[in-house]
């Protein structure tokens, strides 16, 4: 990984702090207090914020209100068309990241992972401590642990291929997961669901960064218009978190809706996609 991996974690255990004492206040919190809070300077805390997201600290407050879902749906929604799965190639960028999508087919994903050797490791992200897992095709998990913990993370992730090999080789997958979180380079997915669940993960790749879509949206994209409910269990059994963005899907209202890897780490990723477009 990146040498930078480690800051970055410890910016987003900062950051995640920061979530906590605004939540807990009805008004954004001087620069003073804020690090305060945090046991910094304002200087160092300033710098730090900066460092990792490209704003100040009093704007980043703005971005991880709990009311910037709806300011995103007013601002930056976007209406999804019917997704081109033939044309997927190249859809799915994250700044100069190029995805390669391959899934498995039906029969594939009814042997529940048989005969596939799936390689796991531990890294460093944005948003803390990462969980991932690929096939020699590429990547078929990016989980967040900072909420549930290492082993409800493996433990949920593995247990939906059992009967796949699941070998511990971090270095078989670390470029992949580097090309994902520095947005430079190709990041391969091997995606490992029921048909549903793939042609909602494929509508979700249209969605741009720094913008949001409902899961009405992406049920009309599927042609399922009366499926939002089942949508909303798809988007939520999303295996690649950040590079399949489900992050960006909220519910028609505004509200947040749910996460897999927890409500804090969505906000935490909308509020630094937001700024990073912004800057």
């Amino acid at each position: 990984m990146d040498s930078k991996a480690p800051d970055q974690a410890y910016h987003f255990h900062v950051m995640r702090r920061a979530i906590d004492l605004i939540d807990r206040g009805d008004e954004a919190l001087p620069l003073d207090r804020l690090a305060g809070e945090m046991g910094m300077s304002a200087a160092h805390f300033q710098r730090l914020f900066s460092a990792w997201v490209g704003v100040s600290p009093k704007r980043y407050q703005q971005y991880l209100t709990l009311g910037h879902a709806k300011t995103l749906l007013a601002n930056r929604f976007t209406t999804l068309e019917v997704a081109d799965a033939a044309g997927l190639t190249g859809t799915g960028r994250l700044h100069d990241l190029f995805l390669r999508w391959e899934a498995m087919s039906p029969g594939e994903f009814a042997r529940q992972g048989e005969g596939l050797t799936i390689y796991h490791g531990w890294f460093e992200s944005p948003f803390g401590d990462t969980l991932a897992m690929g096939t020699d095709k590429g990547l078929c998990v990016l989980a967040f642990t900072e909420e549930c913990g290492r082993d409800a993370a493996f433990d949920d992730l593995s247990g939906r291929w059992p009967r796949a090999s699941h070998e511990h080789a971090p270095e078989r997958i670390a470029a992949w997961v580097s090309a994902a979180f520095a947005g430079k380079g190709q990041a391969s997915l091997h995606m490992i669901g029921a048909p549903f669940q793939i042609k909602v993960w494929e509508a979700l790749l249209q969605v741009p960064t720094g913008h949001v879509t409902t899961y009405s949206e992406i049920a009309q994209a599927i042609g399922s218009p009366r499926a939002v409910r089942a949508v909303g269990t798809a988007v939520g059994r999303n295996p690649v978190s950040f590079l399949i963005p489900c992050h960006r899907a909220l519910r028609k209202s505004g509200a947040l809706g749910g996460y897999h890897w927890g409500l804090p780490v969505k906000r935490a990723m909308l509020a630094w996609e937001s700024a990073r477009a912004e800057v």
